[in-house]
């Protein structure tokens, strides 16, 4: 997809996938084979469950400050006086714009220079999706962000018809072995947690697509601009 198309339309809806570039199946449960090893994978949320929950607005930041069954990640300072939480799903187009165009100078502005805490949240929009977010929980903690930050910048060579052997390079230069790959994307408990994550988005904060972010509780649903992304977060910060 071009980036001009990218622009025209800001989100990916859950539950419906439409990219063309989803191999693994859109059933509730799918099961690829490579190499021998199965990957057990993914189911999305109820269609009604997310067309009915809380819309737009503010949420109960409470609620949303607390980490759900996978824990956080967190970059920047713990005393910033703005957080930021990101819900992405990885095989979303307008998820790798954002990354690519305004997270950096998000992270220069704002992350590096302790006014914005940040929390990235997976919200998998069909199931390669939530096996390239598991191999960014795999990895050594400080390796999270930085992978994260590669599947983006690479979602085009590994979002193919036959994405594993890609997937598997990636892994490999973040430090994983083959093992650990395998063994990565066949660990139940972690899909699991991290599906109850997204039902918890979905039913609790009314998260039905992706990107959308969340400025101190404020909901902002679509790859927003650093200008907008400023303003919100301005807003919050003492006058100077």
């Amino acid at each position: 997809m071009t980036k001009a198309a990218q622009q025209d339309t800001e989100t990916e809806t859950s539950p419906t996938a439409t990219r063309r570039h989803v191999v693994l199946g859109l059933a509730a449960v799918a099961v690829v084979a490579a190499g021998g090893t199965a990957y057990y994978l993914w189911s999305r949320p109820d269609t009604a469950v997310a067309q009915t929950a809380a819309g737009g607005g503010e949420v109960s930041v409470a609620e949303l400050m607390a980490p759900g069954p996978l824990g956080d990640q967190v970059l920047g300072s713990p005393d910033a006086p703005v957080t930021i939480i990101e819900y992405a799903s990885m095989t979303c187009p307008h998820c790798a714009h954002f990354h690519e165009t305004t997270y950096p100078e998000l992270k220069k502005r704002y992350i590096d220079t302790g006014k914005v805490r940040f929390i990235f949240r997976e919200f998998p929009l069909d199931p390669l999706a939530a096996g390239a977010s598991m191999l960014a929980r795999c990895a050594d903690k400080e390796k999270f962000y930085p992978l994260i930050e590669t599947l983006f910048q690479q979602q085009t060579k590994w979002a193919v018809e036959k994405p594993i052997p890609q997937l598997m390079a990636i892994a490999k230069q973040a430090g994983m072995s083959e093992q650990t790959f395998n063994a990565c994307l066949s660990d139940q408990k972690m899909l699991d947690a991290m599906q109850a994550e997204q039902k918890r988005a979905t039913e609790k904060f009314g998260v039905n697509s992706t990107p959308t972010l969340f400025v101190n509780g404020k909901k902002h649903v679509g790859g927003v601009s650093i200008e907008d992304m400023a303003k919100a977060i301005d807003s919050f910060l003492p006058k100077t």
